[in-house]
């Protein structure tokens, strides 16, 4: 609740940071634009001390059995909890199943109460992971000796999320930890609700720990000790072969398991910068429209549909009220604030906005064929260009998509078994954003029924 709209939220002046209450009220908004499942980010209580941001991050774990006090309503005398589990059945009225992260590290706050539960370097100090320097590894052992306190840790984590009535959970950095401590903990879940997701933050790219003290169990290792699915590596592709390289790889590695297993399309995560300031809109139309026709799960960060930069105009500056012992708000350039109480995510785009509903019931509506049809690579003659078709049971969904975003491509793409009998119904005619002429697309012999 930004009532001045300065893009900061001010206790002081009445206003409300994000709730699991005030949360309800855009359920039907996430309905409406075809969202099925939210990813919510940590909900536990966070560090204080050595923090990031003057909210502090919300992956900065002070408990694993608390919920944060910062997300309760105080218009409400119900207590976090039940606030928390109302958010969750709000959800599921709505159709929408909610999956909540666990972080991966522990605060400083966390380590100075419980030294014994993180790994500690050869001067016997806490390791920070990689450049998250308000976080410290916590020790979850090795594949042959996993740290029972750790895990059970965990553990209670798991039963509070079941108990709040959430779907599954999306394990932060699930790479740093032994297989096995998350093939009993899997385990363990599924004696509690039998449907209950498990989401690997890991990919097929990722092959060395985020720390020298850590462990580093790979994407494979991790969906054999249960989690469903994992994130389908989706980064600087420079030519169409690319593209249709990794698809087909993913989906030949996914085949190597006996249960069936799944990827969701890391195309934008709260980690990566807006696609808008990468390559403007057109980036952002097209990761929409690979969303909604790859055999992925498509996955959205809050905000993207609408064009939002993620550009704070306070980002890193002085603050004049800080929650932590940390007085600047500190931002990742282009990405979600994660650190500070501040605006709600959003864009002013009508074009991404209605493309967004447009491709996720193309989705929907498709479905069969991108789940259980054959990916099938088409050849074109400018390397920048892509092209793909998915066949089943007598019906292809054919895509051509341009990766030069800097001017138009001409090219000739070879689809086998085109001819006059051909019926073809042309799903989404691109626009060029500025003009609005319509871009020159050939299609042979197209009739409409």
């Amino acid at each position: 609740q930004d009532i001045n709209k300065n893009g900061i939220i001010e206790f002081d002046e009445a206003e409300e940071s994000g709730t699991f209450l005030n949360a309800i009220s855009r359920l039907d908004e996430l309905a409406q634009k075809g969202i099925n499942t939210i990813h919510v980010m940590p909900i536990t209580a966070v560090g204080k001390t050595k923090a990031i941001g003057t909210a502090g991050s919300v992956y900065s774990a002070l408990s694993f059995n608390k919920l944060n006090p910062q997300l309760q309503s105080d218009k409400s005398a119900l207590s976090v909890e039940e606030q928390a589990r109302k958010f969750i059945d709000e959800a599921h009225k709505r159709r929408i199943r909610v999956i909540i992260d666990l972080p991966s590290c522990g605060s400083y706050d966390l380590y100075m109460q419980r030294p014994e539960l993180f790994v500690k370097d050869k001067s016997g100090q806490p390791v920070i992971p990689a450049d998250w320097t308000d976080v410290r590894l916590l020790n979850a052992g090795t594949e042959s000796n996993v740290n029972r306190d750790v895990y059970n840790l965990y553990k209670e984590f798991v039963d509070m999320v079941i108990n709040l009535g959430a779907d599954g959970i999306r394990a932060d950095v699930a790479t740093n930890k032994p297989a096995k401590f998350w093939k009993d903990l899997i385990a363990y879940s599924r004696t509690k609700d039998t449907q209950f997701l498990w989401l690997a933050e890991a990919s097929e790219s990722w092959n060395e720990p985020g720390s020298d003290y850590a462990v580093f169990t790979p994407y494979d290792k991790l969906l054999e000790a249960g989690f469903v699915c994992c994130y389908f590596n989706i980064k600087n592709w420079k030519t169409g072969r690319e593209l249709v390289n990794q698809v087909i790889t993913t989906n030949s590695n996914l085949a190597k398991f006996p249960e069936r297993k799944a990827v969701i399309g890391s195309f934008t995560t709260h980690d990566e910068m807006s696609p808008l300031l990468v390559n403007g809109p057109k980036l952002s139309l097209m990761i929409m429209w690979l969303n909604a026709t790859l055999p992925v799960n498509s996955y959205f960060v809050d905000g993207f549909d609408t064009g939002d930069n993620y550009i704070y105009l306070w980002a890193n500056k002085k603050a004049l009220k800080t929650y932590t012992d940390d007085d600047y708000y500190f931002v990742h350039r282009g990405k979600i604030d994660i650190f500070n109480f501040s605006r709600q995510p959003g864009g002013k785009s009508e074009i991404l906005s209605e493309n967004f509903k447009a491709a996720n019931r193309v989705k929907y509506r498709f479905m069969p064929i991108i789940n259980n049809g054959k990916f099938v690579p088409l050849k074109a003659t400018n390397p920048s260009v892509f092209a793909y078709a998915i066949g089943y049971n007598g019906k292809s969904i054919l895509v051509m998509g341009n990766l030069n975003f800097r001017g138009v491509s001409e090219t000739s793409v070879f689809v086998p078994k085109l001819d006059k009998d051909t019926e073809a119904i042309p799903l989404k005619i691109e626009y060029l954003l500025q003009t609005r002429d319509i871009l020159k697309i050939h299609l042979i012999r197209v009739k409409f029924r």
